[in-house]
Order: structure tokens, then sequence, then C-alpha cells
């Protein structure tokens, strides 16, 4: 009897170093890819997001004073960024911008609303002016004094931060609106 020992080769199991190297090179290639496109996808969402409720809330801001103002007596006293008027009872009416805590505060008869009517407000400006337009042109004489005024224009800019950074600037809103009872 014939005894022969044989071996039989066991199928090779496992990767090399290179192998390796290469599969988490594209691993780690891929990966970065996809985080990226998810934190830009996420800061895009965000900024839109901002974009809605900022554009919401002044348009709510710009409505209620466009309704207000249309309806009051008159324009008692103004400051670039304060207008106190009589309201159509008899009472006063006042908007203040206060740029220290950036909010737009509507006070009617000695109590202020609890809420603002603007929050993150960067840049407030109120302009006075007649009614009568310069020839030739869609803007109107400027008058000196509250007691002339017949049109007053808003303009501001809310923005918010979007990761720490000032990034979502809403664009300017404006209006002119003109007390009717003058």
């Amino acid at each position: 009897m014939v005894c022969k020992t044989t071996f039989t080769k066991a199928a090779q199991a496992g990767l090399t170093l290179m192998e390796l190297m290469v599969a988490t090179a594209i691993t780690s290639i891929v990966g970065l890819g996809v985080a990226s496109l998810v934190f830009y996808s996420g800061r895009s969402f965000a900024a839109i997001a901002n974009y809605v409720d900022l554009d919401h809330r002044s348009r709510i801001a710009l409505d209620t004073m466009s309704k207000e103002i249309r309806q009051a007596n008159r324009l008692s006293s103004y400051t670039s960024t304060s207008l106190t008027f009589e309201d159509s009872d008899g009472t006063p009416l006042i908007y203040a911008y206060d740029s220290g805590t950036k909010t737009l505060i509507r006070t009617k008869n000695g109590v202020a609303d609890p809420k603002p009517l603007l929050q993150e407000c960067d840049f407030l400006l109120f302009s006075i002016y007649q009614r009568n337009p310069v020839g030739g042109t869609y803007d109107q004489y400027p008058t000196a004094t509250a007691t002339t005024c017949k049109l007053v224009q808003l303009n501001w800019v809310c923005s918010r931060k979007i990761f720490g950074i000032a990034k979502n600037t809403e664009s300017v809103q404006s209006a002119k609106i003109v007390i009717r009872k003058q």
C-alpha cells in the first residue's frame, strides 16, 4: 500500500494591504462627497426657510402699518426711526424702531404690543413727504414738518444668521403710504 501525502490549497481569504488602502481611499472620497452634499442641502433649506419666515413677518408688519396709517387722522411727530400719529379714535399711535434690540414696536394709547411688529431688523428708515408728485417723476416733494406730511415712506432690511453667519438678508421692504384723512 502506497501512502502519499497530498496538500490541497485552501482559497486565499482577506485583502492585501494595497487593496485595503485603495478601498479606503475610494470610500473616503465618496463619503466626503455625500457629506458635502448633505451640508449644502441643509444650509440651502435653512436659508429658504429663513427667507420665507422673514418675508411673511415683513408682509404682516407692512399690512398692519399700511392699514393703520391710512386711517390715521394726522402725523403728530416724526423722526427717522419713530412715527407718532393721531389715530382715527383720537389716541396716539406710535411706531418706534430700537436699533439696539433690532425691533419695531407698535404702541397704541400708551400700551406697547407684547410682540414686536418686526424682529431682527438691521436697518429701518421712515421718511415723510407731501402728496404732490415732482413733475415728470414718481417721487414726491419732501416735507420739513409733520404737520404738512401727507405721505410716509417705510424702508427696512431684516436678516438672520445661518450657522453663525449673517447670510440670509431679505430684500429691502419699501412702501409709500398716503394718510387718507389729510
